[in-house]
């Protein structure tokens, strides 16, 4: 089973987290048991499961991505303004 980023898994609420957890624990247990076509189906269902929370992380990205965009602009108001 793949497991997502420490940055994907930190945006998952508490019921996404929950159930990704048990998703995995379930995927875990069929792959010890080489169902691996079974173990295929619960990742692709993980795999829906985080979309979310990647979206929640590129909204971060691009609100951080604006605000320094912001603070540059600001600096070069304040120099253009000095001179």
């Amino acid at each position: 089973m793949r497991h997502c980023s420490v940055q994907v898994r930190g945006l998952l609420t508490r019921e996404e987290l929950d159930r990704y957890n048990a998703m995995m624990e379930v995927g875990s247990y069929l792959e010890s048991q080489q169902k691996y076509d079974l173990a295929y189906t619960i990742q692709r269902e993980i795999d829906i499961l985080i979309l979310p929370a990647i979206e929640r992380l590129k909204q971060k990205s691009r609100d951080r991505d604006r605000a320094t965009a912001e603070y540059l602009e600001s600096l070069q108001a304040g120099l253009q303004e000095e001179e």
